[in-house]
């Protein structure tokens, strides 16, 4: 499992974009960036419809003028839905990234079985603040573990993370 001061999983992400499929590495999107990234069950589902998702999206002026220079919404879902859930939820800042392999969820340690509930492998509720590659913060719900019969959302909402940058803020001289 992935603890802070760790550097992300190297893996390869599939994007679609503009009717083609586009490969970004974990370097194309942490590489020289102080970036939010959380992640989630998946796509369309109620609690990351109604409070997740729209939350960091109407919150993300406020992060990137305290230097997050982006927020990625990561989900076990392929392009095709993370694109739709987009449209979808009128997201424009938010970059929407499938881990459709799970490839990096599994290498966060992050995966788990929703099989109780017909997802099969998804990913568990958790955020981090990431400093070019490295984590600097991780925030997890509690009570991690397959087929949870709950789906606790407190560590991982926008304003928790909000806090955490706000702290870590430094402050500079004005001239």
């Amino acid at each position: 499992m992935r603890r802070e001061q760790y550097q992300v999983p190297q893996v390869e992400f599939v994007f679609r974009e503009n009717g083609e499929f586009v490969n970004r590495t974990t370097a194309d999107l942490f590489d020289g960036k102080r970036v939010v990234i959380f992640s989630l069950p998946g796509a369309f589902t109620p609690t990351c419809s109604a409070y997740q998702l729209p939350g960091f999206e109407e919150k993300y002026d406020e992060f990137a003028s305290l230097g997050i220079d982006a927020i990625y919404c990561l989900a076990v879902n392929d392009g095709f839905v993370m694109n739709a859930w987009a449209k979808d939820q009128g997201i424009e800042k938010v970059t929407l990234v499938p881990d459709g392999n799970a490839y990096f969820t599994r290498s966060m340690g992050q995966l788990v079985l929703k099989s109780n509930l017909g997802f099969g492998e998804r990913s568990w509720r958790y955020a981090a603040v990431v400093d070019n590659g490295i984590i600097e913060k991780l925030f997890e719900e509690p009570g991690k573990s397959d087929n949870a019969a709950d789906d606790p959302y407190g560590e991982t909402t926008p304003e928790v993370v909000l806090e955490y940058v706000k702290s870590t803020v430094r402050e500079t001289a004005s001239v």
